[in-house]
């Protein structure tokens, strides 16, 4: 079996967290999220939301970690790795608030390519905000729409995990690998 490396997306508060916390728990290797770390290590400095302060800086710093993921996982022995987020959310990120960002952002995508994307649609029934979420459900769902744009303008087909269970979204994931 050739290395996976799969990525879960979607926009703010559709279960991805919870899903790789699962799938840890289950054994398989998995990356967090990193920009809720990115967030707070700025809280702890003072800015209370680097990416509206200063999304470049912000999206350079997640650009950069998620890169870093990516070769970690390419090294892991499993054959199987879970991401929490890819290198093209930053772009769709970016074009969601309407910045700019350099070429190198555009190389990133181009250059790395992931096994499998599965996309975690809106889900309003469990949405929650929190200190590191700022966005509304609104915001989200066209976060969402930035996403799946931004994903397959670098050619990746989305698998959308169906509104569930914790328990039957791993199944159908585990079940699509």
């Amino acid at each position: 079996m050739q290395k996976q490396i799969i990525v879960l997306i979607g926009g703010p508060g559709t279960g991805k967290s919870t899903l790789i916390n699962e799938l840890v728990a289950r054994g398989y290797s998995c990356y967090p999220e990193i920009s809720r770390q990115v967030t707070l290590e700025a809280q702890q400095r003072g800015i209370d939301q680097l990416f509206l302060d200063q999304p470049l800086l912000f999206s350079e710093m997640l650009l950069q970690g998620r890169i870093k993921q990516y070769e970690d996982a390419v090294q892991e022995s499993e054959e199987v790795v879970f991401i929490d987020r890819g290198i093209p959310d930053v772009l769709a990120y970016m074009d969601y608030i309407g910045d700019e960002y350099p070429a190198h952002f555009v190389k990133a995508c181009e250059d790395i390519k992931y096994s499998k994307i599965f996309i975690l649609p809106p889900w309003e029934e469990i949405y929650e905000s929190d200190t590191e979420r700022y966005e509304n459900f609104d915001q989200a769902v066209k976060i969402q729409n930035h996403l799946v744009d931004t994903y397959k303008k670098y050619g990746y087909d989305l698998i959308e995990v169906p509104k569930d269970t914790v328990e039957n979204r791993i199944l159908y994931i585990l079940d699509k690998i």
